[in-house]
């Protein structure tokens, strides 16, 4: 490989709340494969852009020019085939402030919101603060594969103004087919649901599988959806603080705009720019060796399970760098099974149950990380049950 994923990069003392155990209540000597951030280095191109940024020497307001809508565009249309348009296009400082402003511009209090646990716990959070239910259509679980219960579906929808999609799903791992995702769009254009798709995960996509991006299905899906992407996950920017919102229905879009500006939050700074347009301009070898480094973890993964940890297994992922483990066969309850993850094997990842309750018995572990250090956590776990 032209770059090297095998490196191992010391993040403490970086302000890396994925690397600073002491903030979150945990001990010194935990393994961190918790929060989706990734311990490789963001592509040379983007380090490069933003010395030469650096060495300027003045960082002071900053709007991003044509080359970088032009960029942004490009990259969904070269790996994805979505056409789009710049007025579509509004830069924030990240997709979950992007959702939490799309519910309060979109829906009033006690509105119904779906989303589909277990899923990423912060859509929860947003309709919970905002003051909106809570409307859950439980993913099933059948025969190692999570689908969607579009009977269910449809009932929450009926009573909503809003569907957070996750897509790619975080943590399952599905990437929703071209036929699961007309469904769901059908259904919410039934009864007049606004959909916010959470898009974060696009780029990893592993073999058998293609991402779709919703509003690209169908001209009427595009009317009702709002696409948040970022290229945060991709190239490893999160700390950055950059996501780009699409949103092709002008109504929707004021509306969205109306309530960003209501939040007093400005645009993103210079270097979330700057690291953006370098990444998706110079980015893509990187990403496609990435990807190729990633499937080899979770190939390490399926061979060490059913031998060294047969009542662990791995939901087969089809995207995302989040390994979503079955412990339900160790019949521990949740907290002991968290105990035993972080007390004894010494292992700092997600308990399922904070993306809901059809997540107890689960953990997420985070594996875009050099492979020796996934080596010794699956060593880890081994040991301690």
């Amino acid at each position: 490989m032209k770059f090297d994923f095998d490196q191992i990069i010391n993040r403490t003392g970086t302000y890396s709340i994925k690397h600073d155990p002491a903030s979150q209540g945990m001990q010194d000597d935990v393994l961190p494969m918790w929060v989706a951030d990734m311990d490789f280095r963001s592509p040379p191109c983007v380090a490069e852009a933003l010395e030469e940024r650096v060495r300027h020497g003045i960082y002071g307001y900053s709007i991003p020019d044509s080359e970088y809508f032009d960029t942004v565009q490009g990259w969904f249309e070269q790996r994805f085939g979505w056409s789009t348009k710049r007025e579509w296009l509004i830069l924030t400082p990240g997709v979950v402030s992007s959702i939490y402003i799309a519910i309060r511009a979109l829906t009033e209090p006690g509105d119904g919101v779906v989303i589909s646990q277990p899923v990423y716990h912060p859509f929860m959070h947003a309709i919970q603060d905002t003051g909106r239910r809570l409307l859950n259509n439980e993913l099933v679980y059948d025969n190692d594969r999570y689908v969607i219960d579009y009977d269910d579906f449809e009932e929450k929808i009926k009573n909503a103004g809003l569907f957070i999609l996750c897509s790619p799903h975080n943590p399952v791992g599905r990437v929703w087919t071209h036929e699961e995702l007309q469904r769901m769009g059908e259904i919410c254009l039934r009864h007049d649901v606004i959909i916010v798709s959470d898009d974060i995960h696009q780029d990893f996509v592993y073999p058998g599988s293609r991402h779709h991006m919703l509003a690209d299905l169908d001209e009427r899906f595009a009317d009702i959806t709002i696409t948040c992407t970022s290229p945060s996950k991709t190239f490893n920017l999160a700390g950055l603080q950059l996501s780009n919102i699409f949103i092709p229905n002008e109504k929707l879009r004021n509306r969205f705009l109306k309530e960003y500006r209501r939040c007093g939050l400005g645009s993103p700074g210079v270097m979330s720019i700057i690291a953006c347009k370098a990444a998706y301009e110079g980015g893509a070898e990187w990403l496609e060796e990435l990807l190729c480094y990633l499937g080899g973890n979770f190939s390490l993964i399926r061979e060490y399970l059913p031998v060294r940890l047969p009542k662990v297994r791995l939901v087969e992922p089809e995207g995302t760098y989040l390994a979503w483990l079955d412990c339900t066969a160790l019949r521990y309850s949740a907290q002991e099974l968290d105990n035993l993850v972080r007390d004894k094997a010494k292992l700092w990842l997600n308990d399922g149950t904070i993306f809901g309750d059809g997540g107890a018995g689960f953990q997420r572990m985070n594996i875009a990380c050099p492979r020796s250090v996934l080596s010794d956590a699956l060593a880890r776990m081994e040991s301690a049950i």
